[in-house]
């Protein structure tokens, strides 16, 4: 999972995402994302399938196992 932070930070500069933009879906707090950047923190897996969702990526693409983006 050392490649979720490099391509979910890839994933909201590509859709313009702002921190508190992911925060607000995930309701979360800012600072969760923010560890989720820096790699401090692994959302757990409900909020990973709601960042694949948001993002219209595989979760697979999402926690770096597969170069595909798509959604089988």
């Amino acid at each position: 999972m050392e490649k979720f932070p490099l391509i979910l930070k890839e994933l909201m500069d590509k859709n313009n995402t702002s921190t508190k933009d992911l925060a607000d879906y995930l309701e979360v707090q800012v600072r969760n994302v923010q560890r989720y950047l820096k790699g401090e923190q692994i959302p757990p897996s409900l909020k990973l399938i709601a960042i694949a969702d948001y993002f219209d990526v595989s979760i697979d693409y999402l926690v770096g196992r597969t170069d595909n983006p798509k959604r089988n």
